[in-house]
């Protein structure tokens, strides 16, 4: 362990044996994030949590009393947020976390294990939530192969579907967040989401990692269905 040029204690992972190099850079960088540990002292779920933390700071995205539906949601730091913000501990707002894999609990979330790319997905999700939702959200990336261009229509491919979800679910007036990464290929998103949202704009929270071409879609002001 050393210092780095700020001061900070920086966390060297010993390569060698059965681990990648990829493996051994993703863990070494993991320790050294301020925002992981950060994560830990204040019982965050992910360091993603901190994300969604500053974007509704500055754009008040969740209110009181709102009803939110976090998609893949695991391992929950965006759905611990949400359920603060709109009291959903004190039994105030509405939660519902949905995701493939399984969740362990979270006061004042609901969590649901299907997928939402599913066509009866919309039904269920009206049916827990007693109607229609204030806030759609998405912190999901696509499984990457490596193939930069192949990668870029997967990721937009399913922020696409997402927002396709979105609409089906949201009130008139609602929001919809979602991760993307910087590329040209999102052109048919950017029409989709000013097409069905009076207002859309790009943010990025200090949180994302500078060197990441992270960024997040927020989309308010949803037109309801045509």
């Amino acid at each position: 362990m050393a210092k780095d040029k700020t001061g900070r204690m920086h966390v060297t992972v010993k390569s060698g044996g059965k681990r990648k190099l990829s493996s051994k850079l993703w863990l070494e960088r993991q320790l050294n994030d301020p925002y992981v540990m950060q994560a830990k002292r204040d019982g965050y779920r992910s360091r993603a949590a901190y994300k969604l933390l500053e974007m509704d700071d500055k754009h008040r995205i969740l209110k009181p009393g709102m009803s939110v539906v976090d998609l893949g949601a695991a391992p929950g730091g965006w759905s611990q947020i949400a359920a603060k913000r709109v009291g959903a501990v004190d039994g105030k707002g509405k939660v519902v976390a949905i995701d493939l894999l399984e969740m362990p609990e979270i006061p004042g979330v609901t969590f649901a294990q299907l997928d939402f790319l599913d066509d009866s997905a919309p039904d269920k999700l009206r049916a827990m939530m007693g109607g229609d939702v204030d806030v759609v959200m998405s912190d999901m990336a696509a499984n990457t192969t490596g193939h930069r261009k192949t990668d870029q229509l997967r990721i937009v491919g399913l922020v696409e579907t997402a927002a396709a979800f979105a609409c089906e679910v949201l009130k008139p007036g609602g929001t919809f967040v979602a991760k993307v990464f910087q590329s040209g290929a999102d052109a048919t998103l950017q029409a989709q989401l000013k097409r069905d949202f009076t207002a859309v704009k790009h943010v990025k929270p200090a949180a994302s990692r500078a060197d990441s071409s992270e960024r997040y879609v927020l989309a308010t002001g949803f037109r309801g269905q045509t």
